[in-house]
């Protein structure tokens, strides 16, 4: 027979081990629009998460996850989508990494431009590539989803 779950302290950590609430703070996912300032509210997003749910994380960890994300919500935004539609982000922590992935409905794959110094733009895989373990692209039924996974 399972046991009621009822609050019995007003302490938060005690209601996640008795009944099984998720930990606080952000939700894995977070639905943007398709704007610049979108890049600014995934990168405060990300913040929040890790220092609730990875507190463990070191600070330049914890930055390299941030700019990850920022990289790839700019390119979803830039690059896959158009002026009202919205890009996903999830956060998926896993026990020796997380995944960053970043949704939006263009199949268009992204491809990394040759290096130079004239352009101020371009550069976002590279950082991606140098950060990350490894990253991909994969289809989705109605667009691409761009993942990248970053050692704990």
């Amino acid at each position: 027979m399972f046991k009621e779950c009822h609050p019995v302290s007003p302490r938060r950590k005690k209601l996640e081990i008795l009944c099984g609430l998720p930990p606080e703070g952000p939700p894995p996912r977070l639905m943007l629009v398709s704007e610049p300032q979108s890049v600014h509210a995934a990168r405060r997003w990300v913040r929040e998460f890790v220092e609730s749910r990875l507190p463990a994380t070191s600070g330049a960890r914890a930055a390299d996850i941030e700019l990850v994300v920022s990289e790839l919500v700019t390119n979803g935004i830039r690059y896959g989508s158009e002026p009202g539609d919205s890009v996903l982000v999830v956060l998926d922590v896993r026990p020796a990494l997380v995944r960053v992935e970043v949704h939006d409905p263009v199949r268009r794959r992204p491809r990394g431009r040759a290096v130079s110094h004239q352009r101020a733009r371009g550069r976002g895989l590279f950082i991606v590539a140098a950060l990350a373990e490894r990253w991909g692209v994969e289809d989705r039924p109605f667009g691409k989803s761009v993942w990248a996974e970053l050692a704990r």
